[in-house]
């Protein structure tokens, strides 16, 4: 927004520049060499009283002529674009065999995941302690839903609040098949709910039903599905049409609040390793083909930013497709350190989107 003073500004300076010149054109036409001297001796006083309003040019050009590159996270962080679109470029490398036990794998080596130093001190990217995201959600209920892969989003999160015994205690709950689970971090009034939800209508009834008609909305909330409609449905065309409604569900859920809406995040559909996959059913449905077809409804469909969507996009096959296929066992569910990329990417989104909403 351009502010009253710099609107005044250019306002004063029109009037500076333009009455003199237009003066000086009718009384000095004759006199080219005379007529420029005094336009450019006006301009010049016009530049020197408005520049106090202007930004200056190499911050213009920034901001004007922005390509992302290799050095476009520098240029977005000094320009003040948003760092957003960067978040997903994580590297992966091998880990100590004692990072195995702890990401679920049986053994060998692990795979870790960062941000390339130069990325993460351009747009100040960083991996959360316990203490800084409890900070950082203090008094927040997240909520997220969806199917296994929300479950284990929710894992993730759970060890990253709670001390690693209060997390463990929890994780059997956490997976009892099929159902619903809470959780709470007291010391900092934090709330985390786990919603059932494997279909995309069991999405839409949340968002205009039970959000509806809750007295307060979730500060947080993640939503993801497809996984069960590749296996059961096998229709691409019908899953766009369910990622509709549940795209305008969530923008009527946003527009009547009057407080600000949530966060809201979209998790994406992990890259499939069809070979591994432990069914006939799963190596018949949910092929590369079928992946790709379903990818492309949840880019087409109004879900995502980018396409006019509420929900800022986990890009959970990215992700995957880093970690490789020794983070998996099953061709379809992956390693903890894959879930911890996930949720590290979203609560930085959320330190930027913080930052901006104030």
């Amino acid at each position: 927004m351009v502010s009253a003073a710099a609107q005044a500004g250019v306002v004063a300076a029109c009037v500076v520049l333009f009455v003199p010149m237009g003066l000086a054109g009718w009384h000095l036409s004759r006199n080219k060499v005379l007529f420029f001297s005094g336009a450019l001796f006006v301009s010049l006083a016009v530049g020197v009283h408005l520049s106090p309003y202007l930004p200056s040019v190499p911050h213009l050009l920034a901001t004007s002529f922005f390509v992302p590159g290799p050095g476009a996270a520098s240029a977005a962080a000094s320009s003040g674009t948003s760092c957003v679109p960067f978040l997903h470029r994580v590297s992966w490398s091998d880990a100590a065999s004692a990072g195995a036990a702890a990401n679920g794998l049986g053994g060998g080596t692990a795979r870790t995941w960062s941000w390339p130093p130069s990325l993460a001190s351009a747009c100040g990217f960083a991996r959360l302690s316990r203490d800084d995201a409890s900070l950082l959600l203090n008094g927040s209920w997240v909520m997220v839903a969806g199917d296994s892969q929300a479950r284990l989003l929710v894992l993730a999160l759970l060890r990253l609040l709670l001390d690693p015994a209060a997390a463990a205690a929890a994780e059997p709950e956490l997976f009892r098949r099929h159902s619903d689970y809470r959780a709470a971090v007291p010391a900092r009034g934090i709330s985390v709910d786990f919603v059932w939800a494997p279909f995309e209508s069991n999405l839409t009834r949340l968002l205009r039903e039970d959000l509806r008609l809750a007295p307060r909305v979730p500060d947080v909330l993640v939503l993801g599905s497809g996984l069960w409609h590749m296996l059961h449905v096998t229709d691409a065309a019908s899953y766009g049409d369910a990622l509709a409604s549940v795209a305008g569900a969530a923008k009527s859920l946003r527009s009547p609040l009057p407080v600000p809406p949530p966060h809201m995040f979209w998790l994406g559909l992990p890259h499939l390793v069809n070979h591994m996959l432990n069914t006939d059913a799963k190596r018949a449905h949910m092929n590369g083909t079928m992946l790709r077809a379903y990818d492309h409804e949840v880019d087409q469909r109004g879900l995502v930013r980018g396409d006019g969507g509420p929900f800022l996009l986990l890009d959970v096959g990215k992700l995957t497709q880093g970690c490789g296929q020794q983070c998996t066992a099953d061709g379809m569910h992956y390693d903890g350190e894959v879930y911890d990329a996930v949720l590290h990417i979203m609560l930085n989104a959320l330190v930027i989107e913080s930052q901006q909403r104030i």
